[in-house]
């Protein structure tokens, strides 16, 4: 299999999207999911293949940004940096110094962190910064092996700012260092400070004063589909023959990180006797994130599964995989204790065995949808549906 990629490759029936949702360790979750596609990928292709090269629009918030990134980042022989069979290894050898973790049951410690959540972020940031810096140098957005999508949200201005790898090419501005990208993305607020840069072109610069993407799109789908509709109008060569008046034009899979809808984490009457801390930083969770983080994601969801499910013939062109009965640490997005992370590879590979679920529209839950595959079996699916695109996109380029 060449080493080529999507960038190169002219429009064959669908457009393909890929994207991952933020959830701090979780994204160790997606990243099961990702290693049993690319596996397929490499039994129908090659071992040469990479996730970077089936997918025409890669997009990631937060911790799936930094999966994206890893994913689609070139390296020396531009090829790209990891496997998705490597996210595993990356997640258990990175995530406890990214989250660095105290005693959680000493009273003196307990004391400390919540007047250090109340007087500044719970990490310093400082690991990741020099892991991202260390990993991706100066490479820019515009650099990456496929087309890449990861929101920030800008305090400055108060807006969301998505940096892509289209834009980039056409407005210097855009053009960040991945590493400064990946920074921002993941800079959830009580958790991590936030993160400010400088572009520049010939004549102009740029600052951006930036924190977690997730408070704008945790779950980026719909960001990815709104992305192909631009493109469109402003006549991308990639997608000039698409037509998306229909969602069959699209083959989309999106990656949840988990949620804990049956853990049923707050009730009214407690949250009736909450200030302003408490909303923010309660026992140790963070109810005001959690939040907002699972009604930008559901929102998001519902749309797209709505927009697939109501056209005909378009409802197996949408997969999402995601687990929604996470409970305890399990659901924390940095209790990176080994026996935390080794319970999320588990659940990861647990997943795979689980029937396809689509979610409730009434009530927001995943149901196993009857008669359905394994979601193992339906990313064997999705792989052959991706593998015969690419192989017609090389066909029609002969």
């Amino acid at each position: 299999m060449a080493a080529d990629h999507n960038n190169n490759l002219k429009p064959g029936k669908k457009i393909t999207v890929l994207s991952i949702d933020g959830g701090g360790i979780r994204g160790i979750i997606p990243g099961i999911i990702l290693a049993s596609l690319e596996s397929k990928l490499q039994d129908l292709d090659g071992p040469d293949a990479r996730i970077a090269y089936y997918f025409d629009i890669l997009a990631g918030t937060s911790t799936g940004g930094l999966l994206t990134t890893m994913l689609t980042a070139p390296n020396k022989d531009k090829r790209p940096m990891f496997q998705a069979k490597d996210m595993e290894n990356f997640y258990l050898e990175h995530c406890p110094k990214i989250f660095p973790q105290k005693s959680r049951n000493n009273f003196i410690d307990s004391i400390t962190n919540f007047f250090g959540a109340v007087l500044g972020p719970k990490y310093n940031g400082k690991y990741l910064h020099e892991l991202t810096n260390q990993l991706l140098g100066d490479l820019t957005i515009k650099e990456t092996l496929a087309n890449v999508i990861i929101p920030a949200f800008d305090i400055k201005l108060l807006q969301p700012v998505i940096f892509s790898t289209d834009d980039a090419k056409v407005d210097a501005l855009k053009n960040a260092r991945l590493a400064d990208i990946c920074i921002s993305t993941s800079a959830a607020p009580t958790f991590f400070p936030p993160h400010s840069f400088t572009t520049k072109d010939d004549q102009r610069t740029r600052t951006f004063e930036l924190i977690d993407g997730g408070v704008a799109a945790s779950n980026p789908t719909s960001l990815a589909i709104s992305h192909i509709r631009k493109e469109i109008l402003m006549e991308n060569p990639l997608f000039s023959d698409a037509k998306l008046t229909e969602s069959k034009s699209m083959l989309v899979l999106s990656l949840g990180t988990g949620t804990s809808k049956f853990e049923e984490k707050y009730r009214a009457a407690t949250a009736s006797k909450w200030g302003l801390i408490n909303w923010v930083f309660d026992n140790g969770k963070t109810p005001l994130l959690d939040i907002f983080s699972d009604a930008s994601s559901d929102l998001v969801d519902f749309h797209v599964s709505t927009l697939f499910q109501s056209l005909l013939h378009s409802k197996d062109y949408y997969l999402r995989i995601q687990v929604d009965n996470l409970t305890g640490d399990e659901s924390s997005v940095d209790i990176a204790t080994k026996e935390n992370l080794q319970r999320l590879v588990d659940i990861g590979n647990e997943l795979l065995e689980k029937p396809v679920s689509r979610v409730n529209l009434d009530n927001g839950r995943f149901e196993t949808i009857p008669g359905a595959p394994t979601n193992e079996a339906a990313l064997a699916e999705f792989a052959r549906l991706l593998s015969e695109e690419r192989k017609l996109r090389q066909i029609n380029i002969n």
